[in-house]
């Protein structure tokens, strides 16, 4: 399977532009992603984790711009997102209702999380849209830590990018689409450090 530098960014950009998937480096996990704007992308990024359809996909955007084109924010999220973002955080957040349905199974929310490198915010601006990124695993199995296990666990992968992860702990989500906060799955943003920050 093709490995690919971090720098190779116009070569990676061309496969997602073509509904490939691609492995990348986050700083939680390795991450799969696809662009999030073709069904065709979507089912194959779907084909290769074996995920089930009535489950969404996260978004990752490269700036607090794109999270702005796809999601409605407010001064609370807006807050949150300078705090942590780029970070290991992924924030629930009401959806902008231009985004087509399939993006994620016609909810009214979406999950975001902003590029947590340089080289994954290079490649989402070359290829000018947001991407899906989910954990490198098989749907229910354990997260990949090697490129070889990401290899062997999803052989129907187009590339992977070099690299390493920094937690190695999913990410911390953050539920903002309802009038209370509330963390979904725990991970390296914790609700104390949520409140430091709406306090001040």
């Amino acid at each position: 399977m093709k490995k690919f530098d971090a720098d190779q960014i116009p070569e990676m950009a061309e496969i997602l532009r073509n509904n490939g998937v691609l492995s990348v480096p986050t700083d939680t996990v390795y991450g799969l992603c696809a662009r999030f704007d073709t069904i065709e992308a979507q089912e194959h990024l779907r084909d290769i984790k074996k995920r089930p359809k009535d489950k969404a996909f996260p978004i990752m955007c490269c700036d607090a711009g794109q999270i702005r084109q796809i999601a409605f924010t407010d001064g609370v999220s807006e807050k949150i997102i300078c705090a942590f973002m780029p970070g290991p955080v992924t924030l629930i957040l009401k959806k902008r209702p231009e985004i087509p349905g399939h993006v994620n199974g016609d909810m009214d929310t979406v999950a975001v999380r902003m590029a947590s490198s340089k080289a994954l915010e290079e490649l989402i601006r070359e290829l000018g849209c947001p991407v899906f990124m989910t954990s490198a695993n098989l749907s229910g199995e354990k997260t990949c830590e090697t490129l070889d296990e990401i290899e062997a666990a999803c052989p129907g992968l187009d590339g992977m990018m070099k690299g390493n992860t920094q937690f190695n702990e999913a990410s911390t989500i953050i539920d903002l689409s309802a009038d209370e906060i509330r963390i979904v799955r725990s991970g390296p943003v914790k609700m104390e450090d949520l409140e430091h920050v709406l306090q001040n």
